[in-house]
């Protein structure tokens, strides 16, 4: 396995230049795994890592044999809008939710990043602050007694997601990559096998047929009971399961 860390998050450096956006970093990952000598790989992704993994879904065609994505980016197909099902009319209501409440950070990061990032470099607690509330909204935390992150990460586990940003100074560094890529997300078809894991506190979540419009060889979909957008984090040995689902499902070859 090859775990990079995005551009501007974690340990990597931070970009000097503009042009860093997810298709950039999707031919970085092309191209690093080239250098480590991997003539054929598989790809998966969450959250940017999505994005980054249906970008190279795209553009790393030649090599990349496959991808898994647990966010999803498709678009309602408007054809389906007299016949929704439920699942598709809670996707609808869960994405009007985050437009209409929860997107408020993505608007700034989008626009306005530098900004905002001297009050977080600043102030430790403003930067947790930053961090720890999408852990309350968008992880699947809710115990019946209220919703709460600590429900289903532990405060050290919290803890240590937000000293990624604070000791690395990565405030402006990561809010850049919105400004790069966030406003216009791409929705172009892909045409190599892909694989979707959906969880169902995600932020982003689509049903098997809006998927197929987008993905022309979906050949592993499948919807989980529990979980969020922090998935593979929230729920590691369910995650673990649907990469191994969507490698067995591959056709022979891949």
């Amino acid at each position: 396995m090859v775990i990079p860390s995005l551009p501007g998050f974690g340990f990597s450096g931070k970009p000097t230049r503009t042009g860093t956006g997810v298709e950039q970093i999707g031919r970085m990952w092309g191209q690093l795994m080239a250098r480590l000598g991997y003539d054929r790989y598989l790809a998966q992704g969450g959250d940017w890592g999505a994005m980054v993994t249906q970008s190279m879904g795209q553009t790393e065609t030649t090599h990349c044999a496959g991808i898994h994505v647990n966010m999803p980016l498709v678009l309602p197909d408007p054809e389906t809008m007299d016949q929704l099902t439920a699942e598709e009319t809670a996707a609808i209501e869960s994405l009007n939710h985050y437009n209409e409440w929860d997107s408020g950070y993505s608007k700034q990061q989008s626009t306005r990043p530098q900004s905002l990032a001297y009050g977080l470099a600043d102030s430790p607690v403003g930067q947790m602050a930053w961090i720890i509330e999408k852990f309350w909204s968008w992880t699947d935390c809710d115990s019946g007694a209220g919703q709460h992150p600590e429900n289903i990460l532990t405060r050290d586990e919290l803890l240590d997601n937000v000293m990624f940003y604070w000791l690395g100074n990565a405030a402006g560094s990561s809010a850049r990559l919105y400004w790069e890529s966030f406003r216009t997300p791409s929705f172009a078809p892909i045409d190599i096998p892909v694989g979707c894991s959906i969880f169902p506190k995600e932020i982003f979540r689509c049903s098997r047929r809006w998927a197929e419009k987008r993905f022309s060889q979906l050949v592993y979909f499948n919807t989980l009971d529990r979980g969020g957008h922090f998935a593979a984090f929230e729920q590691p040995d369910t995650y673990v399961q649907e990469i191994r689902a969507w490698r067995r499902a591959l056709p022979a070859g891949n």
